[in-house]
């Protein structure tokens, strides 16, 4: 079964809960803003993809922060922000067993998910 992480309202999350729901796909749906994400996940999901496709610097939470939060980022520094402000998480994040992705693409979604 597929795990799709994000927050309800972003359209990206709603267009892959659509596709999903379309093609009859069962998924479970984490809202990440409610139920937070772990380091322990958010490090595991930074061994597969790199940490910086992971965290949205477009997002407001983003311009939010201060100048000190902002520099200077390494893998366990973006970690640690997306662990106290998950809305930093670009979303969705889909993850099958060993496969994740980050953000909808139809595309990607048809290759990895049946």
């Amino acid at each position: 079964m597929i795990k799709l992480y994000g927050i309800p309202n972003c359209d990206t999350v709603k267009k892959s809960q659509k596709w999903l729901d379309t093609h009859r796909i069962k998924y479970e749906f984490h809202d990440y803003k409610k139920h937070g994400v772990t380091k322990k996940q958010l490090s595991e999901w930074c061994r597969k993809i790199e940490w910086n496709k992971l965290l949205n610097k477009r997002s407001r939470t983003w311009k939010e922060l201060t100048e000190k939060e902002r520099d200077n980022l390494t893998k366990t520094k973006a970690i640690t922000l997306m662990q106290q402000h998950p809305t930093l998480i670009k979303r969705p994040v889909a993850q099958q067993e060993k496969t994740i992705t980050v953000g909808f693409d139809e595309k990607l979604f048809k290759e990895n998910f049946k």
